[in-house]
């Protein structure tokens, strides 16, 4: 062609999800989730770029030789739709990534062909989206999804075998085996979910409890911070503000919350839609305070113990985990759901002294701070 270059294909991919090694160029839109910035062993810079849609997450780089998309991520709002050009590559030894060429924020009022902004944002956002915050504080109440005598049998004898070799004593073991179910997601559920914004100031931290009352019960004089759902849009809630957020705060989320929430929506056939489990000693996206300040392995280090060293109330003032199901089965959602808000409140305070005392100087939690 007389030294001319041949025109570049590219295809315009349904969504992440469908990106696959190829040869040409993709075109895709996503939600620009989170930007990193990094240097190369030879002090190059590039990013790190998380990009999202109803189908999947996937990270992606953009190399110093884009400047321009470089620029363009940086200058956009985190949460925002994009368009993106690059090549979904595979290299040995790696996943395979895309790497971005090409970078546009859009305006979703003058959406260009093709945009859906139905694709990019989880449906379940609409019910909560007032709840939205930089960073979310959360918390959960558990308590036995079932009756041990409507197990089937094998199920019954697997949970009192386990219940048995950690307490020998048969009165203490039926007890414990009402204890387990609660705190095993496949025996248990969620009944309570409390969520703060952790950048509110003191006294101004409201908190909403997202609460599934039990069947045939109702909430009287149900209070404006208090919603009753099924525990499905519960789980369904959380993910969709988790994925809004920039820092999801915890107290031994890591170890209990996330894991069971994890578990619960794969019962339920819903997408854990954000990633809080990875790289256990990362501030973000998820700061678990438990893992921040415990001492392992060198006494008690509690969501009440952290209060009462700090000098922060302690929500156990009000009940404690060991009165979370009978009160449950007393009808006593909204009881929970105020023990569960103190326990936000707390976790919230925690968060607080320690982003001040701690956090400031950390160089993982300053360097992508906006």
């Amino acid at each position: 062609m007389n030294g001319e270059e041949l025109p570049r294909r590219v295809e315009q991919a349904a969504n992440l999800a469908a990106l696959e090694v190829a040869e040409h160029e993709w075109d895709v839109f996503a939600q620009l989730r989170d930007v990193k910035e990094f240097l190369t062993k030879d002090q190059k810079p590039y990013l790190v770029v998380e990009l999202a849609d109803v189908h999947a997450v996937i990270e992606a780089k953009i190399w110093d030789n884009s400047p321009e998309a470089m620029a363009a991520a940086k200058a956009a709002q985190k949460g925002g739709p994009v368009k993106v050009r690059g090549r979904f590559k595979e290299r040995p030894g790696y996943t395979a990534q895309l790497v971005i060429e090409r970078l546009k924020v859009i305006d979703p009022a003058q959406a260009p062909e093709g945009f859906d902004m139905g694709q990019l944002v989880d449906p379940a956002l609409a019910a909560v989206e007032d709840l939205c915050c930089r960073t979310l504080v959360f918390d959960i109440e558990t308590v036995p999804a079932f009756d041990r005598r409507d197990l089937p049998h094998d199920i019954a004898e697997a949970l009192i075998g386990y219940t048995t070799r950690k307490f020998a004593e048969p009165d203490v073991v039926e007890a414990e085996s009402k204890k387990f179910m609660g705190m095993s997601p496949f025996f248990g559920k969620v009944v309570s979910l409390a969520i703060g914004d952790g950048d509110a100031q003191p006294g101004e931290d409201a908190v909403t409890v997202l609460a599934v009352p039990p069947d045939g019960t109702t909430i009287p004089d149900c209070p404006a911070w208090l919603r009753p759902m099924s525990e499905a849009d519960l789980l369904r809630s959380f993910w969709a503000l988790a994925g809004k957020a920039e820092t999801v705060v915890s107290f031994n989320g890591r170890g209990f919350d996330v894991p069971f929430l994890v578990t619960r929506s794969v019962i339920h056939g819903i997408p854990a839609r954000r990633d809080l489990v990875s790289d256990r000693w990362s501030l973000r996206p998820h700061l678990d305070l438990y893992e921040l300040l415990t001492q392992r392995n060198r006494g008690p280090s509690s969501l009440n113990v952290v209060c009462w060293a700090l000098g922060i109330d302690s929500p156990k003032e009000v009940m404690d985990g060991s009165m979370v199901a009978p009160a449950y089965a007393k009808g006593e959602i909204a009881k929970i759901a105020e023990y569960n808000a103190h326990d936000v409140r707390a976790t919230s305070a925690i968060y607080r002294k320690l982003r001040h005392l701690v956090l400031r100087y950390r160089g993982d939690w300053t360097a992508n701070k906006q």
